[in-house]
């Protein structure tokens, strides 16, 4: 009788730890996901101080003693010309404004090319890279990528697009310690982003997918394919 009550007594001790040992990291990932959300609504009306890529570039400059200079000033969608918002949509995310976060097109295109072992394109949005600039820096995994494809939905709702390319345009790497239009423009052409014209955007927005390790003067084959790009939209 006594071990038969010990065998009872232990089940549901083992049961609940098992469901303490679940449970747990599942409200953290809910925690961390809602903390994200809110971020998020902040940012309707909060411009990002930092992001998950600044931070990533800091830590990697200390933990190699290598000097580091942050360049980074918000500046408002209006205060950047035109020319450069639709080089970078041109380059980045042509179905930006017709899309809901996810451009399903590219993301076909991009699975058959992988299938063929032929990938020369990517299919990420420009909501998807803000996702990931933010909150998880350059690093890549299928964790990071399912975490990132559940906020996208949350970023289109809450910010809208005009809000989504303007801290896209503000926050995104475009060299070593340089973030956002106004800061790349007046490091490689010495102007402010409102000046920017054409040429100069399209060769700009031309480094943002290598942007340690392109230089704008060196992208006259790219450059070339987004100005036309540009022209074919009206652009």
């Amino acid at each position: 009788m006594p071990a038969t009550l010990n065998t009872h007594t232990k089940t549901p001790l083992r049961t609940g730890f098992l469901r303490s040992f679940i449970g747990w990291p599942v409200i953290g990932v809910v925690l961390l996901w809602s903390l994200a959300a809110l971020i998020f609504v902040a940012a309707r009306w909060i411009d990002p101080p930092t992001t998950a890529v600044h931070i990533q570039r800091r830590l990697q400059a200390w933990i190699h003693h290598k000097p580091y200079r942050e360049r980074y000033k918000f500046i408002p969608l209006s205060q950047i010309s035109a020319d450069l918002q639709h080089a970078v949509i041109a380059a980045e995310d042509a179905h930006f404004y017709q899309h809901h976060g996810f451009d399903w097109h590219e993301i076909q295109i991009a699975a058959e090319d992988d299938l063929e072992g032929d990938r020369t394109r990517g299919a990420s949005t420009i909501t998807q890279q803000l996702v990931k600039n933010v909150f998880f820096g350059t690093g890549r995994s299928m964790l990071r990528k399912g975490a990132e494809a559940t906020l996208v939905p949350v970023a289109e709702f809450v910010l809208g697009k005009r809000r989504i390319l303007e801290i896209y345009l503000n926050v995104v790497e475009w060299g070593p310690g340089i973030y956002g239009a106004e800061s790349a423009c007046r490091y490689y052409d010495e102007t402010p982003a409102r000046n920017i014209g054409r040429q100069q955007a399209a060769r700009l927005a031309a480094i943002l997918p290598a942007p340690l390790k392109r230089r704008p003067e060196r992208m006259n084959n790219y450059s070339a394919i987004i100005l036309d790009r540009m022209g074919q939209r009206g652009w």
